[in-house]
């Protein structure tokens, strides 16, 4: 999950796509924003200085933290290109539409919120945009607007 030092800039997605140095990224990159807007119906916004938002909530944990995160994204690394998942964590129904899709989703590694993708030859694209929509629907579930 973003935290505190992630927070929406003014700086255009499509500017900081343009900027992506290695050709391959840069146009995986644009893919995937069209793939996420499609999925998602939302127009991106920069999170921090490279992590592309699509949507956003707001939560207090039991803590009394106060959260402001993206509600799904990406950010084209240099080594693999992180996507920001977040339905799959924190709604159970989410998780286990993940867990089909990932079966059948292609090479991929996983951190606490992320999948990584090398390069989208990899992966079912396909596979990918149904994740990413079902993803949105969970995160509307657990913190709609």
């Amino acid at each position: 999950m973003a935290d505190v030092a992630t927070v929406p800039t003014e700086v255009d997605p499509a500017d900081f796509i343009d900027s992506i140095d290695h050709e391959r990224r840069r146009d995986e990159a644009k893919q995937l924003d069209a793939l996420f807007r499609r999925a998602t119906g939302a127009t991106p916004v920069m999170w921090g200085p490279s992590i592309i938002g699509y949507g956003d909530y707001r939560t207090t944990y039991d803590s009394g933290r106060e959260v402001h995160s993206l509600r799904s994204g990406f950010s084209p690394r240099k080594a693999k290109h992180s996507l920001y998942l977040m339905g799959g964590y924190c709604d159970p129904e989410t998780g286990e539409k993940h867990a089909d899709s990932l079966a059948r989703l292609g090479k991929y590694s996983r951190g606490a919120s992320c999948l990584y993708v090398n390069k989208l030859a990899d992966i079912e694209l396909d596979v990918l945009e149904e994740m990413v929509r079902n993803d949105w629907e969970g995160m509307k579930r657990r913190y709609p607007d």
